[in-house]
């Protein structure tokens, strides 16, 4: 993420992925994964403040727990 913090001592790489298949997994682990989550979100305040997102009835996501069980699921990574 942009934060400030994140930006010192350290470099950021953006590249094109050209394979469309590709893409499309890295929009659905990447982007739509944490979109979703509504464990750990956060609503940024018009004073640049942040608060935590009320769910509401909403289940619980996690996109680290969800991208965890899918690369666990296609023998990608080991957990346990």
């Amino acid at each position: 993420d942009l934060m400030e913090r994140n930006l010192h001592r350290r470099i950021e790489v953006a590249f094109p992925v050209l394979d469309p298949a590709l893409r499309q997994r890295v929009i659905e682990e990447a982007l739509d994964y944490y979109l979703r989550d509504n464990m750990q979100s956060w609503l940024l305040q018009d004073d640049g403040t942040y608060i935590r997102a009320d769910v509401g009835d909403e289940a619980p996501f996690s996109a680290q727990g969800a991208l965890l069980k899918a690369l666990a699921s296609e023998g990608t990574i080991g957990i346990g």
